[in-house]
């Protein structure tokens, strides 16, 4: 197993194009580094909603047979990897429900923190639950508002969450966008050359299916799009910022532009303040691909040292691969990177990467590099050592399970077999990034959480704590 961080999911929305169900499926597809346990498109038709979904890859579930199942100029989508609610198909997303006597589907980015507690008190009022997803609980606040137009209704219901969402929402009639206050994950506005709407969790998404960016949804908009247009309404606009910083160092396809931001060029920038910030005698530099490449070329750049693809990725390895024994579990890491001993053979080298998160990998990975020659291996981690778990859509293992929130950076070279380990300080990633600190979250590395947590004693009263 990988120890990476994993990102929730990723969203999908169109409004106006006559091939929705199509064009949402290459969206997804575009997006399926963001989850890759289900899938799921519901499509409208102006009278009727349509939906599909399935565990499994995007282009495995959506062949042709099925995309001619989803008829409509509207649709929204969704890619999944499960951190609230088990991996299972009753909750793969798009959810839906009825809703006032039509059809309301709903696909969320993210992570409620109060989720437990709203869950607990619906409960409490008799609402029945069919999967153990947190979006199913905006579904039932959503139920429970019975006045006013269906964005008033969604304004209202989200005013009893916290946490992260960034969501799209389909009726029979209407595409409904929407971020949280603080904007932890990332939603793109765009539209296409014949004029219809799109949204995503990411711009790389726009490329495949031939729309350009029009600007971010912003930080607790309301984005509603029907025949009439496009309209604006707002959760909140004073909450503190908290847009992911994990978006641009790891999660985010490179192509893609993220909080304004080019991912490529942001990944390059970290490498070559790392450069300056831990620098190593090496002969060569060597990226783990594929999120830590750009940050190896700025590292290289900065030090003035050949970078070479020193470990070749196969990507026919999926997530559902089996061990079927406990002898051949250390082939893991070797079925997914093999060392190219041309490259690194006799050399002193640095080894880039993004995260280092329980460690096992790096591990492993130093060891291939020194089998196929290396005389020295230099780690270095374009981010700050990750010390806290994420609570707002990111899978984090606990506290105790992050090598370096229990072990200094002497230990933890010890225990990953490195020459030497170099992190980034915070300040230095932000310097990287450009950003300002104030508005990006990176409780991860800080332990400075943007949203509270509901009082345990809450949870106990309802019977729920544990």
């Amino acid at each position: 197993m990988f120890d990476k961080l994993r990102d929730h999911c990723g969203v999908f929305g169109i409004f106006g194009h006559k091939e929705a169900g199509t064009l949402t499926y290459l969206g997804l597809h575009a997006l399926q580094h963001r989850g890759q346990e289900s899938a799921g498109v519901v499509t409208s038709d102006g009278a009727t909603l349509h939906r599909h979904r399935a565990m499994g890859l995007v282009a495995d579930i959506f062949t042709p047979e099925v995309l001619a199942t989803l008829p409509g100029d509207r649709a929204i989508g969704h890619v999944r990897y499960s951190t609230a609610g088990s991996s299972a198909l009753e909750n793969a997303q798009p959810l839906m429900m009825r809703d006032h006597g039509r059809h309301l589907a709903v696909a969320h980015n993210g992570n409620l923190v109060n989720a437990d507690l709203r869950r607990a008190e619906l409960e409490e009022l008799g609402a029945v639950f069919s999967s153990s997803s947190d979006t199913e609980v905006i579904l039932h606040l959503m139920a429970r508002e019975k006045e006013g137009t269906l964005e008033q209704r969604i304004v209202r219901s989200l005013s009893h969450v916290e946490g992260a969402f960034s969501l799209v929402f389909l009726t029979e009639d209407r595409l409904v966008a929407v971020r949280d206050p603080h904007g932890f994950r990332p939603l793109v506005l765009g539209r296409t050359k014949d004029g219809a709407w799109v949204v995503a969790s990411e711009t790389c998404a726009f490329a495949l299916v031939g729309a350009e960016l029009v600007r971010e949804v912003e930080p607790g908009e309301v984005v509603s799009i029907g025949t009439d247009g496009l309209r604006t309404d707002w959760l909140r606009r004073d909450a503190p910022g908290g847009r992911c910083v994990f978006e641009l160092i790891y999660f985010a396809r490179p192509d893609s532009k993220v909080f304004d931001r080019s991912v490529y060029g942001s990944r390059r920038s970290l490498g070559r303040v790392l450069a300056r910030a831990q620098p190593c005698e090496v002969d060569v530099v060597v990226p783990v691909p594929d999120s830590g490449t750009p940050g190896a070329m700025g590292f290289a750049q900065e030090l003035g040292v050949p970078f070479e693809l020193g470990l070749i990725r196969s990507h026919y390895v999926g997530r559902t691969f089996i061990e079927p024994s406990q002898q051949i579990r250390h082939f893991g890491v070797k079925l997914k990177l093999s060392p190219v001993r041309e490259v690194v053979e006799g050399k002193r080298v640095a080894v880039v990467d993004d995260s280092l998160v329980r460690g096992t990998t790096s591990r492993k990975i130093v060891k291939m590099l020194r089998d196929a020659g290396a005389r020295e291996v230099h780690l270095r981690i374009t981010a700050p050592p990750t010390r806290y778990p994420c609570y707002y859509g990111i899978d984090t293992p606990n506290r105790g399970e992050l090598l370096a929130a229990t072990h200094s950076l002497e230990e933890v070279a010890r225990y990953v077999t490195a020459d030497s380990v170099g992190y980034l300080t915070e300040a230095q990633m932000h310097e990287a990034l450009a950003s300002d600190s104030q508005q990006f979250c990176d409780a991860c590395f800080s332990g400075k959480y943007k949203v509270p947590f509901p009082d345990a004693d809450q949870l106990v009263k309802l019977g729920k704590a544990g």
